[in-house]
């Protein structure tokens, strides 16, 4: 199979044609959610003012004022979102397994007179468990003031294959997918 120059041996799943490798990865550096949290430290709470904007096709944004014990042990967290008119106490994230969290809250919608709970399981390992990744980088730039980024990284990894009486060639080689993308950045400010 020959190779053409710009290929850089990128093979992949167009049959026997090379893929060029600006298309073996994406990365994307423009984050989809900016958030801008202000923490005030009083007594035994932590109290925050979270601004969050997204979608920026129709400029959505929301408000919420969070509560959290200041103990390394907390258990919950209280949040408030006027915009929807709703409070919800949340459980920290509960480890069920190395990779798996629960979390469950219970919450109070004064739009809808409503009450109810929900949970969630949750994951670092995203997709199907393998093949992609998903986590928070935190960068403090001096005190009161961090930089928390939430990326993710899909990948398939690379596979030698081949055959013989099959039509497959004898050696053939998949230099696998890489999409990368910066999805959230976070401007804490604490007092």
């Amino acid at each position: 199979m020959a190779m053409r120059p710009g290929d850089a041996g990128v093979e992949a799943t167009r049959g026997s044609e090379p893929i060029p490798i600006e298309e073996a990865y994406t990365i994307n550096v423009v984050p989809s959610e900016l958030f801008l949290k202000f923490r005030k430290e009083l007594q035994n709470l932590r109290v925050g003012i979270n601004l969050e904007f997204f979608n920026y096709e129709v400029n959505d944004y929301e408000a919420k004022l969070v509560l959290k014990p200041l103990s390394t042990d907390r258990r919950w967290k209280f949040m408030y979102r006027p915009i929807h008119g709703d409070v919800q106490v949340l459980s920290k994230k509960i480890p069920l397994t190395k990779y798996l969290n629960l979390q469950v809250g219970i919450g109070h919608s004064f739009h809808l007179n409503a009450m109810g709970w929900k949970w969630k399981i949750s994951t670092c390992l995203g997709g199907d468990g393998v093949s992609q990744i998903r986590n928070k980088t935190n960068i403090s730039f001096f005190p009161g003031f961090d930089l928390r980024i939430g990326w993710r990284a899909e990948y398939t990894l690379p596979d030698i294959h081949g055959g013989m009486g099959t039509g497959e060639p004898v050696f053939d080689m998949n230099y696998g997918k890489l999409n990368a993308s910066i999805d959230r950045i976070e401007a804490i400010l604490t007092s």
